[in-house]
């Protein structure tokens, strides 16, 4: 266990979201859980209940970011692990894509990610060390037939982090992008062997928090055991 050490999880909502707060949490992490309506927090089981604070933010607002961060700052302390993990789940016919629903899930999917992004780094910069995780997917290496809207801000957020990783390595801080290649269980769910099961990740992205910088992952795929790739 690591005492005092406090996380932010961008993206904290039902499924995977909800299982990095508690996983954190059990860990002994303070945690910010960040949603657009701040809820979710009382998902959390006892006694890992008084660890996690809700904070309501749209990350695809530079100025509600800029805030969210600088409060949790002043009132948590100093982010050591950062997970963003926002996005849309939009599938439709290259067709029918309107160009509201794409800019749409640009904003959520790839600038949001830029925003948070930008200001954890910030953040954790004067300090030297510091974990940004950002949650990718299946599209965020290949493009599949409807689903353009989707892809293009994945492929975009892991662009992303690769510029970050490169630059802010040699500078303490460890970036890291996550592919999830299937389904996720549906929240509370252990999994199957065709559904990852949103705790199992947790521990991942826990995992990549307590590398050791001689030894850091940038990119890592996890998927169910029936899952083709």
């Amino acid at each position: 266990m690591i005492d005092r050490q406090i996380a932010v999880v961008v993206g904290a909502g039902p499924g995977l979201g909800t299982a990095l707060a508690q996983r954190f949490a059990r860990a002994g992490m303070t945690v910010a859980a960040i949603s657009r309506s701040g809820g979710h927090v009382a998902s959390t089981p006892e006694p890992d209940r008084k660890r996690v604070r809700g904070f309501a933010c749209d990350a695809t607002q530079s100025s509600e970011v800029s805030a969210t961060f600088a409060r949790i700052e002043s009132e948590l302390g100093v982010p050591d692990l950062v997970v963003f993990n926002v996005g849309t789940w939009d599938r439709s016919s290259i067709l029918d894509i309107s160009e509201e629903m794409f800019c749409r899930a640009w904003r959520i999917g790839c600038l949001a990610g830029f925003l948070v992004g930008q200001t954890a780094a910030r953040t954790m910069l004067p300090r030297g060390r510091g974990t940004i995780i950002f949650t990718g997917a299946t599209a965020s290496i290949r493009g599949g037939s409807g689903f353009a809207a989707f892809a293009v801000p994945k492929f975009g957020l892991r662009a992303l982090a690769q510029s970050m990783a490169r630059e802010l390595g040699p500078k303490g801080l460890h970036v890291a992008h996550v592919i999830i290649d299937g389904a996720i269980a549906t929240e509370g769910g252990s999994g199957s062997p065709s559904s990852l099961a949103p705790a199992a990740i947790a521990d991942v992205y826990y995992d990549l928090y307590r590398q050791d910088r001689t030894a850091w992952s940038h990119e890592l795929d996890v998927r169910p055991m029936t899952e083709t790739f």
